[in-house]
């Protein structure tokens, strides 16, 4: 007996799934990659102290080079997410009109346009040859029209289609996605956990060998945390934007609106595409293999991973200062026991502060306490009133 998945998923686009699930593992390799950058011993940014008359400055002196490897997987994963939609279009043309000549088949396309006009000409260009469901007044035209830039009238050029158009012309036509290295933020680190209203946000901008991190009174000393974030740059525009958010914003979008939407011509329905099945073998049913998968995208593993790694050496400083801790690498071993979704939840249970709160003081302590505690247990020691 068969699982029924995914009712909405006609068998001549099951092929789409695959797609995705391809565009999403070509994420999680770049992720890899770039988190074991993003870690490497010493950190990505190098820093020098620079005495002033009446303050210090931190400047930055170096930064490690992003490897070639990542721009050319993100560029190959892009392409992926375009041909998503690109081979859904042709599939469901195929279906309702048949087999294409050469001819129109060459004028089967997803069209991104950022006017209402622009669209327009578009449609005119497939009256003469184009297939009958890109003619005018057809339903999956109108499903087209739907997914358009043009209707977000503030930003068009923001539209996730229009963005994928502008990555995807840029890798394939003139060079990989440029990358850079950005600085999200700073906090002050003489507060655990540290609080927003110690954040300070910086430019969406590259950071340059030169550049100014903080300044502080000559003489005073206040640890600072750094935020650094890899950039992706949008090809023709000064924006920035951290990149494996793009990825994320970009492939959800894809799977969980543009595809579903021009398969069905309604709100995308339920149960949404994994992000990610099994697709090194074959499936003897493709749909149950689809039911069978409740995974999170790369990108977000990656945010949950690095998010994790920086908790995992924050708290060893932490905890091994703590009375009756055990010692910084019997910490360490206990954290990086624990996964990465364990350690997040951890996390979350410390709640930060601007100010001198009792009840947070108190409540923190508690949990630093018990996290404590389960660090010594880990390492075989006794663990008092127990």
């Amino acid at each position: 007996m068969t699982t029924s998945s995914h009712p909405w998923l006609p068998d001549h686009h099951l092929g789409v799934a695959a797609t995705l699930a391809h565009a999403d593992e070509v994420i999680a390799e770049a992720a890899d990659t770039l988190f074991k950058y993003q870690t490497q011993t010493g950190g990505i940014i190098g820093l020098r102290e620079v005495p002033m008359v009446t303050h210090s400055q931190m400047v930055v002196t170096s930064m490690a080079p992003v490897p070639r490897k990542v721009p050319l997987l993100v560029a190959d994963a892009l392409v992926a997410l375009r041909n998503a939609i690109e081979h859904t279009l042709f599939a469901e043309i195929e279906y309702r009109d048949g087999v294409l000549g050469e001819k129109a088949a060459r004028l089967v396309e997803m069209p991104a346009r950022e006017t209402y006009g622009s669209f327009t000409e578009w449609v005119k260009g497939r009256a003469k040859n184009g297939p009958p469901s890109l003619q005018r007044g057809s339903d999956l035209l109108k499903r087209i029209d739907g997914l358009q830039p043009f209707h977000r009238t503030k930003d068009p050029q923001n539209h996730p289609l229009a963005l994928l158009a502008l990555h995807t012309n840029h890798s394939k036509h003139r060079a990989p996605a440029v990358m850079a290295v950005g600085l999200a933020g700073i906090h002050r680190g003489d507060r655990t956990p540290p609080s927003m209203a110690d954040f300070e946000r910086r430019p969406e901008t590259p950071l340059q060998v030169g550049d100014v991190i903080t300044e502080t009174p000559r003489g005073v000393q206040i640890p600072v945390g750094l935020f650094p974030t890899i950039g992706i740059n949008r090809p023709g525009t000064d924006r920035w934007p951290v990149l494996m958010k793009e990825l994320d914003e970009l492939s959800t979008w894809v799977r969980t609106q543009a595809v579903p939407r021009l398969i069905t011509g309604v709100e995308p329905p339920l149960p949404a595409l994994p992000a990610r099945y099994e697709i090194n073998v074959g499936h003897e049913d493709e749909r149950r293999a689809l039911a069978q998968v409740a995974t999170h995208s790369a990108a977000q593993v990656h945010n949950d991973r690095l998010g994790a790694a920086a908790a995992r050496r924050d708290m060893v400083e932490t905890l091994s200062q703590m009375e009756d801790a055990p010692t910084a690498e019997q910490t360490a071993a206990w954290l990086e026991s624990l996964s990465d979704q364990e350690m997040i939840l951890r996390m979350r249970e410390l709640k930060p502060t601007a100010t001198y709160e009792p009840e947070i003081v108190l409540s923190n302590f508690a949990v630093l306490e018990t996290m404590r505690n389960d660090a010594r247990r880990f390492a075989g020691l006794d663990v008092s009133g127990e």
